[in-house]
């Protein structure tokens, strides 16, 4: 296993810089696209203290089954330039595309083999990616499915009933401010507004409430793998049956005991092998299924043109009337 220096070029031509881990022996390479949550994340799911790292052991352990991983840094983390408070959801769900596109470019990896894994926001982005040419096959850690206002609604009341009991009393006052907060948000027009002093990504959150992944979830055609802890406080387990209902092929759903948002315990290992024995056979199918219907395509092609020249070479070839009578068919004998 190897990691390299990968940058992808953005659809406004900025540069996101990343990481891509190569399995050991020749290539090409299947290949993974791993796209991470909400907030100021680096490439590894990182941001100040709060330390997930899900790209480092979701890398080995891909690596160890023959398949490559991407991860990047979002736009004003890391090595990767652009403010992060004024990316927009929609921006987010874009640069994930590019990478993509960037990812079947390469010599070193099968563009008839890719997988998109996403956690919290990037399994959201990840289902949409999923309704695209190309993806063999989606992983949704911890995604939701449901509009996104929904989801955040959820989440707060999950989190007010979870406050220590000497701040309960303080909810209604809590909640008129949350309101009010949110009706900022979506009156403004700006990228970023200050709400109680400190400045807040409007434009990600305006276009986060009004997202609804369920369409995404209807069109997707290939294998989905969706995996959430039951602990999980800001995505409801029971959107697992949603997924389930909504996707039209084969969909594989686990709800793992004592396992929170975060995926920790550390980052479950084994919801890692899962997910990397789970890929490694999907995109292996992928590519057979594509390399035979290729091939499929190589040999009718080769008949059609074998045929076609011995017709054009033998003008004694008795004719044959069409099935409408004209007689206007030349055809071999068989």
């Amino acid at each position: 296993m190897r990691d390299v220096d990968m940058t992808v070029t953005a659809d406004d031509g900025l540069s996101l810089v990343g990481t891509l881990t190569l399995p050991a022996g020749p290539g090409p390479h299947p290949a993974v696209l791993l796209l991470h949550g909400s907030g100021r994340l680096d490439r590894d799911s990182n941001t100040g203290r709060l330390r997930m790292e899900l790209g480092p052991p979701m890398a080995a352990a891909l690596a160890k089954d023959g398949i490559a991983t991407l991860r990047y840094d979002r736009r004003g983390v890391g090595a990767t330039s652009g403010d992060w408070r004024a990316t927009g959801f929609a921006d987010n769900r874009h640069d994930a595309a590019a990478a993509l596109r960037a990812l079947a470019g390469r010599p070193d990896i099968r563009a008839d083999a890719i997988g998109v894994v996403g956690h919290s926001e990037g399994a959201v982005h990840a289902m949409s990616l999923g309704t695209r040419p190309g993806v063999g096959a989606v992983v949704l850690l911890a995604g939701f499915a449901r509009p996104g206002e929904d989801a955040l609604r959820r989440q707060a009341g999950m989190i007010a009933r979870d406050l220590p009991a000497p701040v309960r009393p303080l909810l209604p006052v809590l909640r008129a401010l949350a309101a009010r907060h949110l009706a900022q948000i979506r009156t403004t027009q700006a990228d970023v507004v200050r709400l109680a002093g400190m400045p807040v990504n409007a434009r990600w959150m305006r276009e986060m409430l009004a997202h609804d992944p369920r369409p995404d979830l209807a069109n997707i055609q290939v294998p989905v793998l969706a995996i959430t802890g039951d602990k999980d406080v800001q995505v409801d387990p029971a959107d697992l049956d949603e997924i389930r209902r909504l996707v039209p092929g084969e969909v594989e759903v686990h709800r793992i005991p004592d396992l929170t948002h975060l995926l920790r315990r550390p980052v479950d290992a084994g919801l890692l092998t899962r997910v990397a024995g789970w890929l490694a056979h999907r995109l292996r199918e992928t590519s057979r299924e594509n390399r035979e219907g290729r091939e499929g395509r190589e040999n009718r092609v080769d008949r059609e043109g074998r045929e076609n020249r011995v017709d054009r070479e033998s003008p004694s070839a008795p004719r044959r009337e069409s099935p409408g009578g004209t007689g206007d068919s030349l055809v071999n004998s068989p």
